[in-house]
C-alpha cells in the first residue's frame, strides 16, 4: 500500500505560479510512475503531467506544456509539479497518483491516489 500526500494548492493570480508537492509512503517496491491529474466539477478527471521514478521521464499534457514542470525527488520520494503562468482554466483540484512501472495518461490505471489540493486561479 502506498500513500500520498499532497500540499502546495491555494489562489493565485493569472500569471502566478504555485508548486504542488505530493509525498509518498508505504510498501514502495520497485520503480513506479506518478501522475497528476486535476479536476473540476461536472468534468472528466484530466492528465496534466507525468514521471517514470526509474529514469525521471516527464510527459505533459498539450494544455500545460512549457507552463508546468514534474519532478521527482528520490531521496525523500517527494514529487512536484511546478506551475508558472497559470491562467484561470488551469484551476482545479489537483491530484497525484502511482502505479507500478511505467506512466499512463489514463486516470484509472493508476492504483493510489492522494487526498488532492485546491488549485484557484483569478483573472
Amino acid at each position: 500500500q502506498v500513500q500520498l500526500v499532497e500540499s502546495g494548492g491555494g489562489l493565485v493570480q493569472a500569471g502566478g505560479s504555485l508548486r504542488l508537492s505530493c509525498v509518498a509512503s508505504g510498501r514502495i517496491y520497485g520503480p513506479y510512475s506518478t501522475g497528476w491529474f486535476r479536476q473540476t466539477p461536472g468534468k472528466e478527471r484530466e492528465f496534466v503531467a507525468s514521471i517514470v521514478w526509474r529514469d525521471n521521464k516527464p510527459r505533459y499534457a498539450d494544455s500545460v506544456k512549457g507552463r508546468f514542470t514534474v519532478s521527482r525527488d528520490s531521496a525523500t520520494n517527494t514529487m512536484y509539479l511546478s506551475m508558472d503562468d497559470l491562467k484561470p482554466e488551469d484551476s482545479a483540484v489537483y491530484r497525484c497518483a502511482a502505479r507500478p512501472g511505467t506512466d499512463n495518461i489514463n486516470w484509472k490505471t493508476y492504483s493510489f491516489w492522494g487526498q488532492g489540493t485546491q488549485v484557484t486561479v483569478s483573472s
